[in-house]
């Protein structure tokens, strides 16, 4: 990608964002008033499910980016152990506790990297440094700092909790302090949206390549699928979603030019 064209791309990310965020901050309640059914099953379970595969996948891209620093071959799978380790612990609690959700998550988490580790057991992990860095740091910048930080202090009330007549509701551009509520922005659509980093992986492939094709449309698919899921229950407006989409899409150009642009040009 040369630099005019990334420049081209972030700008029309940031064109098309701040267009639906006017639409948004205008027919926030009414989409909701229309799509909202808390009782659909597909939304049920991306709502219920679909930060998972998030998880499992930032901590895929941890273990190969701490890993990537180390040296010796079999040293650099330490931080793949410390995940299992962790995903063990936090496994064994959630069995005791009879947590059904959470132990999806765990087993998904382990099972990820126990199949990561077999696949490159004679790999130099440092191949993979620059894209497990936009993995980590998309992470770390959107779902963790972003996404949580803003819900403290943006307090919006979600759909399902207004009161009767929506005398509660909040426009997305009004944050309302610190009251609880989390509405803004959406933590599921950021977690949805964590395996943009694959499309580095694929640039390079001809637009025919069916795996090209394929990691296109299992990207997008997954990140508008967990985004829709959440509003269709109520958990969330158009603009909780659009704005996690929105720093995630911005955050993963900027890693990447960071991590490749730079060094390719």
């Amino acid at each position: 990608m040369k630099q005019k064209r990334f420049y081209t791309y972030v700008g029309i990310i940031i064109i098309v964002w701040v267009i639906l965020a006017i639409i948004f901050g205008i027919y926030d309640l009414q989409i909701s008033i229309f799509w909202v059914n808390e009782g659909s099953l597909w939304g049920n379970f991306g709502a219920d499910y679909g930060e998972y595969p998030g998880y499992a996948f930032i901590a895929l891209g941890l273990s190969a980016y701490v890993g990537g620093y180390i040296k010796n071959l079999k040293a650099q799978k330490i931080p793949a152990y410390l995940a299992i380790l962790y995903g063990a612990v936090m496994l064994f609690i959630s069995l005791l506790d009879l947590n059904l959700r959470k132990i999806i998550e765990y087993l998904m988490i382990i099972l990820s990297v126990v199949i990561f580790i077999i696949m490159n057991w004679n790999t130099d992990l440092r191949k993979y440094r620059r894209v497990s860095g936009i993995i980590s740091f998309l992470g770390i910048i959107n779902p963790l700092l972003f996404v949580q930080l803003v819900k403290i202090f943006w307090g919006r009330v979600r759909f399902r909790d207004l009161l009767v007549g929506y005398s509660n509701f909040s426009p997305w551009f009004i944050p309302q302090g610190i009251t609880g509520n989390a509405s803004f922005p959406s933590g599921h659509a950021a977690m949805g949206w964590m395996f943009l980093p694959l499309l580095v992986v694929v640039r390079k492939r001809h637009w025919k390549d069916p795996i090209k094709l394929l990691t296109i449309i299992l990207v997008f698919g997954w990140g508008i699928f967990v985004g829709l899921s959440r509003i269709v229950v109520g958990a969330h407006y158009a603009s909780d979603v659009l704005f996690s989409t929105g720093v995630a899409a911005i955050t993963t150009l900027l890693l990447y030019h960071r991590f490749f642009l730079k060094k390719e040009n």
